[in-house]
This record gives C-alpha cells, sequence and structure tokens, in this order.
C-alpha cells in the first residue's frame, strides 16, 4: 500500500479501491477471480500487477493496477511483472490484453511504459474521468 500512496499517478481517491482488490485476492484467491504478482528485492515488495478475465469475454482479461516502488523505477520491475501476467493470462487461454488510464500529461510515461511492451491506443473518450482528462484504452494481443 505504501507504493500505492507513494505513486504520484494515484489519486488518493483510487488507493482504496486497489487496497479492497488486494484484500478480496488475499482473502480467497480464486473466488476474487483477481491475480496478483508481486515483485520483491532486497527484502520487500518493490512492485505488483493485478488484473483479472474481463466478465462476459472469451479470452479478454483487464490489468488494473501496475505499481512500482519508486526507488527501482525504469529498472525492469514493470517490464518483469506485466510480462509474468502476459504469461499467464496466455496459458489461462487469454489472447487480448485491455489498459485503461488517463490522457493527462501526468500519465504521459506510463503511457510511453505501456507503447514500449507492446501495447498500442485503440481508443480516447475525452473528459471521462474529469473534464480534460481523457480515457485511453490500450491493447495487446497475445499469441
Amino acid at each position: 500500500m505504501g507504493i500505492l500512496r507513494s505513486t504520484p499517478e494515484f489519486q488518493p481517491h483510487e488507493v482504496p479501491v486497489a487496497e479492497e482488490l488486494i484484500d478480496a485476492f488475499l482473502a480467497s484467491p480464486q473466488e476474487s477471480g483477481y491475480r496478483i504478482l508481486v515483485a520483491e528485492g532486497g527484502g520487500s515488495v518493490v512492485g505488483y500487477v493485478c488484473y483479472v478475465e474481463t466478465p462476459l469475454t472469451k479470452g479478454t482479461w483487464d490489468v488494473y493496477w501496475i505499481a512500482v516502488d519508486s526507488g527501482t523505477r525504469g529498472g525492469g520491475v514493470g517490464k518483469a511483472l506485466m510480462s509474468a501476467a502476459e504469461k499467464d493470462i496466455e496459458g489461462s487461454g487469454g489472447r487480448l490484453v485491455v489498459i485503461e488510464t488517463s490522457g493527462t500529461a501526468g500519465y504521459n510515461s506510463t503511457r510511453r511504459f505501456y507503447a514500449a511492451i507492446g501495447y498500442s491506443e485503440v481508443a480516447r473518450i475525452a473528459d471521462y474521468y474529469d473534464v480534460g482528462d481523457s480515457l485511453v484504452i490500450l491493447v495487446k494481443r497475445l499469441g
């Protein structure tokens, strides 16, 4: 939770939602439907990714959250987490990964990260999250 609280891209109202998904996963991984992978370094958590199969689809998955400790950003942790998640998704019959993110300037590095690992922007809805804050939808086809 410390990583989420210290990540400037996450708004204060978003952190409790991420915590709720983590708690649901920890309480009952199978029933929650969520999958969470954690990266460790130096004896502590340095990143995590949370993803889930999209309801009412065949082979589509959503990545809900990925966060990496600010002290380890740029060192490949995020790329390794996404690669591991994609392998898990593909191994579970997944064919398409969808990510929804913000279109604000504060998310430029986030969108560049996703582009660098093969995600493409397929849609943008203006003023979705707030006036001046677009929803950007990114996808990657697996296999």
